[in-house]
């Protein structure tokens, strides 16, 4: 980066505009946000295509027969469910006898919709603790906007009611869960003084049934420059244990037990250790870097270890370690999950999903897999910590989502719902390519399109690589319909920085290395052009998050590559990101720009500063939402307001009133965005190909 490239961003970062845009509800940003959201809402709900495709979204997105993904627990299926007529939603259950068939005996828990009409406010169900071992009473979690800070409120089951002066908390980004029927554990963000920096929970506290929240016992503390402050009671067979956590930073943590004593004593593991859970009186867990235990044991990431966890209770010792799982070449571990005697391990094998069953005897362990589809999606959808039940979850491209259900730990499997076909997969083939990145490294991806394809269509790219989150093949019906059904193509990219391969392949793009991850981007995208799948002018780009900021950045570096550009709930200021709450707490995925050397790899790319009126750029669509309390509005309202400034009148922007960062709610206005957006890229695209 030159000294004139330098001095150019610190005046940018310094002499910010529209830095008013980041009041969240003022009336200047409000009043802004409507102008624009009337010239979006113009053009692309005024054009003739919108209708259809709005109803269509909406159809597929509250179908009927959409799949009633559900928990087993004390025999039974809990699901929540929205369609046309629940538009917020029912939390609900049935026995596990009637989830099976095809249409199941739904007992409703709460109506949303309901609750909200009473109330008048827009509940949006965020979960629920529910209290062992009948699981009657739950603490549920609402968020009154869709936003992620929740109110909590104290439910029974049996009585289908709230509990009248039982457990209640106001609305924040507090976390509430049972020790036992008269204690509530609390990780406390409700007072200033009670929050990280990042504005996430510091204090964790006992809080005593009849007794005020504001007096609850402080147990356990974090640091105010910390991420946050957990718990979480943990149960292996009948045996209850309080874990306490510390998390440094988004993939650091230091994990305590608190003892019968009072004693917080850590749990002597790396800082960066992950997968971790107890079975059968083993403490199992993964690490994201090299670590040599005591024993000498050599624990390697994308392997998996444990040890005699009661040991390390009565002698403070940790013991042997044994290696459970080998690391593979290209294998990386999913997630854990248990049953009452079995321990399950998502596996990932270039990209696609397999699931290992595990059993704990005197003498060590026994490993076999379970006997899931190959080639495709397979993930846990749910294991029943105090039972037998077990059920998984397959998908691809192309073929519609299905839960294969088990109540033997997995030794018998029976498929027991089946997501119909939404769209046309007949003429369509779904392939793996890989790209070579500038650095030589190759980089995986995915194509979907017609199999008797003769030239360029246009094609929609989709990245993320950030934060260790895999992009996975999985079934899209709306994206089938309204996207592939017209003849247009598919690409996902499985970039570094995601968790596709394991720690290493997140590492690689870990702060000052992000520009690979943006390297890797284009070089999927130039290769989809010599591929002729597409040419630059036919290739959208669309993200969310840190995916918004790869294709933020996609669009500042490289505007030549790409026909349009979608930018969705993004950060985009990254030498301000951490000032605009919750942001702080990604420095450990970012970097921190309060420091001169992490700065200057922030500001090379940060798209916000990189915007010019001297390049061409393609059609730009930024959504947001006024209610996303995890990456904040001003973002993307900054950046529509440069770009125009910068003369790019082809920049739209929509901001969504209420659904938070994942647009939770109602369906209606997810739809007609989801719409607005296939919309935005058939025209940008369509007359490039």
């Amino acid at each position: 980066m030159t000294q004139s490239t330098t001095k150019r961003q610190t005046e940018a970062a310094t002499e910010d505009n529209f830095l008013w845009l980041e009041d969240r509800t003022s009336k200047q940003s409000l009043d802004w946000v409507h102008r624009q959201n009337e010239l979006t809402v113009g053009e692309l709900q005024g054009d003739a295509s919108y209708q259809a495709a709005f109803e269509t979204a909406l159809d597929l997105m509250t179908a009927e027969d959409n799949i009633a993904v559900g928990a087993a627990l004390n025999g039974h299926v809990y699901n929540f469910w929205q369609d046309k007529t629940n538009v917020l939603g029912l939390w609900r259950r049935t026995s596990v006898a009637s989830y099976k068939t095809e249409k199941p005996d739904w007992q409703t828990i709460i109506d949303f919709d309901v609750l909200s009409a009473k109330e008048g406010v827009k509940w949006v169900f965020s979960g629920a603790s529910r209290l062992y071992p009948d699981f009657n009473l739950c603490l549920v979690a609402m968020s009154p906007d869709g936003g992620d800070a929740s109110e909590m409120r104290e439910f029974d089951i049996e009585a289908k009611s709230f509990v009248e002066g039982g457990f209640s908390a106001p609305a924040s980004k507090s976390g509430f869960s049972w020790l036992d029927k008269d204690t509530v554990l609390v990780s406390a963000a409700l007072e200033e003084g009670d929050k990280t920096q990042s504005g996430y929970p510091r204090v964790v506290k006992l809080w005593k049934r009849g007794t005020r929240l504001e007096d609850a016992t402080p147990i356990f503390e974090a640091e105010k420059q910390d991420l946050a402050a957990g718990v979480g009671v943990e149960y292996d067979g009948d045996k209850q244990y309080l874990f306490l956590v510390r998390a440094i930073a988004f993939f650091s943590s230091h994990s305590f037990l608190r003892l019968p004593s009072g004693e917080n004593r850590r749990i002597p593991l790396p800082d960066d250790v992950t997968d971790t859970t107890l079975f059968k009186g083993r403490f199992v867990f993964g690490v994201r870097t090299p670590w040599t235990a005591p024993d000498g044991t050599e624990c390697l990431p994308d392997g998996l270890y444990s040890l005699d966890f009661e040991r390390w209770i009565d002698t403070g010792e940790l013991g042997p370690v044994e290696t459970m799982l080998e690391p593979a070449h290209r294998v990386s571990i999913a997630g854990l999950a248990g049953t009452q005697d079995r321990l399950f391990i998502n596996l990932m094998d270039n990209v696609r999903g397999k699931v290992i069953v595990c059993g704990r005897k005197a003498d060590g362990w026994s490993m076999k897999p379970v006997a899931l589809p190959e080639n495709g999606n397979v993930g846990i959808a749910h294991a029943e910590h105090f039972g037998r039940s077990v059920s998984f979850s397959f998908t691809d491209f192309l073929t519609p989502s299905s839960i294969i259900w088990s109540d033997d730990d997995g030794e018998t499997l029976a498929t027991v719902k089946s997501q119909p076909a939404r769209f046309d997969a007949a003429p369509l083939i779904s392939e793996q390519f890989e790209a070579r990145s500038k650095d030589g490294t190759m980089i995986p991806y995915f194509v979907v399109r017609r199999r008797d394809q003769k030239g360029p269509v246009p094609t929609l790219l989709y990245g993320y690589g950030g934060f260790a989150v895999p992009l996975l093949p999985g079934y899209a019906g709306v994206r089938g319909r309204l996207w592939l059904e017209k003849g247009n193509a598919y690409v996902q990219a499985c970039i570094r920085g995601g968790g596709e391969f394991g720690p290493a392949w997140h590492q690689a793009a870990l702060k000052g290395n992000r520009q690979n991850a943006f390297d890797d981007f284009a070089a999927v995208a130039q290769d989809v052009v010599k591929r002729g799948i597409a040419t630059a002018g036919s290739l959208g780009i669309q993200g969310g998050s840190n995916g918004g900021l790869l294709t933020g950045v996609s669009l500042t570096q490289h505007p030549e590559l790409f026909g349009a550009v979608i930018i969705e709930v993004p950060l985009l200021d990254m030498l301000r990101y951490t000032e605009l709450p919750p942001g702080a707490s990604w420095m450990g995925e970012y970097g921190d720009p309060s420091k001169p050397e992490e700065a200057r790899w922030l500001g090379a790319y940060s798209p916000y500063q990189h915007v010019s009126g001297d390049a061409a750029f393609p059609p730009v669509l930024l959504t947001t939402s006024t209610a996303d309390d995890r990456v904040h509005p001003g973002h993307a309202r900054k950046m529509a307001a440069r770009l125009q400034e910068a003369g790019h009148d082809r920049t739209l922007f929509f901001e969504e009133t209420e659904g938070g960062h994942g647009g939770r709610g109602d369906r209606r206005p997810q739809a007609a965005q989801t719409a607005m957006k296939y919309v935005f890229l058939q025209k940008a695209l369509s007359a490039k190909a």
